[in-house]
Formats: C-alpha cells, structure tokens, sequence
C-alpha cells in the first residue's frame, strides 16, 4: 500500500516576477491561503498517506516554519531542506533517505483534479506512471505520445501537436534515483527519456479541473476560480446495510462483508468528482458493545481495503450516542444521531460541498429523514448491487 506523498516546492518561480522573490511559489496565496495548503487538503481526503514530505528550496525557511510540527488527518508533514538548488530530480537524491520505495509525486504549482487513487492502481508497470491530463488547448504545455499506457515519446511545447500534457503528478519507483548521475538534474529533461527509451514510463489521461499557478495569467485566473472548482456534490453513505452487509453492531474487521459493488460504488462516485462521505449511527458504543476506537479502526480498515481499487472515503463520520446507553457520556440526544441531520451539515460545514446537487444513499426510513432534513435527496438502497444502484443516480461533475 503507498503511504507516502512527495511535493516538489523548491522551484525558483521566476515567471512570477516579484511575487517570488520573498516567497516560495506554493506558499503564495491562491484563494486566501497558501497554494500548498490547499495541496496538502487534497491529499487528506484520500485518507491513505501517512506522511507528506516536502522537498523545498527557495526560501525554504517559510515552508519549514508554517508546517513545523503539522498534521493533516493521518499525515505527518515533514520537509526536506535543499542547501542548493538541485532541480527536480536532485531534490529526490537529495531526499533519498526519507523516501519510500514508492511514493506519490506532486509538483508544488499544479493542482488537477481527478481520482488519485485511480493513479495509484494502475501503477503495475513500469517505475513511473504519470497522470495526464486530457484535452488541453493549445501550445502551452508539451504533449505526451502514448500507446496503450505506454510513453513512447514527449513533444515540445509550441509544435501544434495535440494530446494529453504531463500533469505533474507520478506514481514513483525510488529506483530511478539510479538514473541520475550528476547534479543538478530534471525529472523531465534527464530522467524521463531514458525510462521511455526502456519502456518503463506509462502514463493514463485524465479529465479534470487542472491549474498551473507558474504564469501571471494562470496564478490570477487561480486565484478567481479555485474556490468555486473545487466545490463538489457529495454522496452520503449510510454504512451498516448499505457499504457492508448488516450483522448487528458490526466493529470487527474480520466480520464485516461487503455489500456486492460497494467498493465499486464508491470508485465510481469519486471517479465521478464527488465527495463521498460515510455517515453512521454506532450506538454500540453507548450501549457498551465496543469503544470508539473499534470504529475507528475499523474505518481505517475499510478505507484501506477501498484503496486497493482506487476507491476513497472522503470522511468518515458516526454518532456513538443514544438515550438509552448504558455508558452515561454517550447516553444522550444528539442532533447528529439519524434521523436528525447532524452528521450531514458537519460535513457541509468541514467541506465544500454542492449541496444542490448532493445525496443520502441509505437502507432505513431514518437515513431518509435525515435527508429530507438537510435538505437533500434520498435513495432508498434495498439491497442487490450497489454499484449499479449508484451510477444511475449520478451525474458526472464537469470540471473541465
């Protein structure tokens, strides 16, 4: 299982003129908060990375202080300090020791938006799979030359070619620090070509909202659009009945059955630009049948067995009270207990989500009424495959 996320934040910035000088490019700030904050978000939703390195450079004294000490979900944030520069690939040899044999790798000025875990389950072959992102309109950006997922060759920006273009993010094999015989070096310029050479780069195209903040046009339209671009429907999944098969107080990993098309269901919701969100009630753990920590394992759990398809859980929530538990700090009303709509608004509040267009996939009348509360859509789920139940009731977002 990949654990680890990598973000290249050491580049100079030049392009951006005096906005740089004083700061590291993805520090600057992109909707009213540094760009790699929003970055760094991105990555929590996907609740598999236990770590996220950070390989800075350019005034890296301001990245290491704003994330000193820094979580996000179950991330550590660690940095990565380059004396000099080193480019892109020098700051993996600079950074080899604390790199996992494979890891996720991001650039610092990019964000797209697609399935990243769809990414990470392709990556069988070869020792780096980019994303590419689809459907770019004009010479900006270079193109990639593909066959089947198999890079054969890259075209420079400017020569009217079309095609995907590299969107910066790869699926990495720590072996290819191998490749890099002398510093400083390019991910792109002297390492790539040899692995196309060998047929050991692969990439797979994607349609998404993709920015790149590297040029004053595109940092301004940035910083104008990417609020709004990032506001997604969601799916709020009821778990016990809906996700895995009901067996009563169900916190154990070795009970729990899948639904059949559960974990497709929730690819396929995320594959679609939702968030997909599990709200649950447990008064098991009111009524003394087993602790919070047995639900939040078992969430781990799940979200890791979701991983192995491409498939993520962007929150998990669960209300452990009841009025009649037995535990007396869990034995009350709450308004996050279903068929009150608790669960539903903490999560609008956390997230941005489109509420308009967002739904409640539950098996009772409560799930229904907690819906009905917040406002939003509900689908009954009485059982068969959840996946094909799912995909008739979505309607892809367009973040093109």
């Amino acid at each position: 299982m990949l654990r680890q996320a990598v973000i290249l934040v050491g580049g100079l910035g030049t392009r951006l003129g005096e906005r740089t000088k004083a700061r590291p490019k993805p520090m600057l700030e992109i909707g009213g908060r540094p760009f790699l904050d929003t970055l760094i978000d991105e990555l929590d939703r996907y609740q598999i990375f236990d770590q996220i390195l950070l390989l800075a450079g350019h005034k890296a004294e301001i990245v290491e202080t704003h994330y000193a000490g820094a979580t996000r979900g179950r991330a550590k944030i660690v940095v990565s300090r380059e004396t000099e520069p080193l480019g892109t690939g020098g700051a993996l040899v600079h950074a080899a020791p604390l790199l996992d044999q494979h890891f996720l790798l991001l650039n610092g000025d990019s964000l797209f938006d697609f399935n990243l875990l769809d990414l990470v389950a392709r990556a069988q072959g070869g020792r780096v799979h980019m994303a590419l992102r689809d459907g770019v309109v004009g010479d900006r950006y270079g193109r990639v030359v593909l066959d089947g997922d198999i890079v054969r060759d890259f075209i420079a920006p400017g020569a009217g070619a079309t095609g995907p273009v590299n969107a910066g993010i790869y699926v990495v094999d720590k072996s290819i620090i191998a490749e890099i015989a002398k510093l400083p070096a390019s991910l792109e310029q002297d390492v790539f070509p040899g692995l196309v050479r060998s047929g050991e780069l692969r990439g797979t195209a994607y349609r998404g909202y993709f920015i790149d903040i590297g040029i004053p046009d595109d940092f301004a339209r940035a910083d104008r659009e990417l609020r709004e671009k990032l506001q997604r429907p969601a799916v709020f999944f009821d778990r016990d009945g809906v996700l895995n098969h009901d067996s009563g107080y169900t916190f154990e990993t070795h009970k729990l059955e899948w639904i059949e098309g559960a974990r497709e269901a929730v690819k396929a919701v995320n594959d679609a630009g939702y968030f997909a969100f599990v709200i649950t009630n447990q008064s098991g753990v009111a009524r003394g049948y087993y602790e919070e920590h047995h639900v939040l394992a078992l969430h781990r759990w799940m979200a890791d067995q979701m991983a192995l398809i491409g498939a993520h859980i962007d929150a998990f929530e669960y209300c452990p009270d009841h009025p009649d538990g037995t535990v007396a700090r869990y034995c009350r009303i709450s308004d996050r207990r279903k068929p009150a709509p608790g669960m539903i608004t903490d999560l609008a509040q956390r997230f941005s989500v489109d509420m308009t267009r967002s739904m409640v996939v539950g098996d009772k009348d409560s799930d229904m009424a907690a819906a009905q509360a917040a406002g939003l859509a509900g689908h009954m789920f009485e059982g068969g495959n959840l996946e094909a139940f799912v995909k008739q009731r979505l309607k892809p977002a367009d973040k093109g």
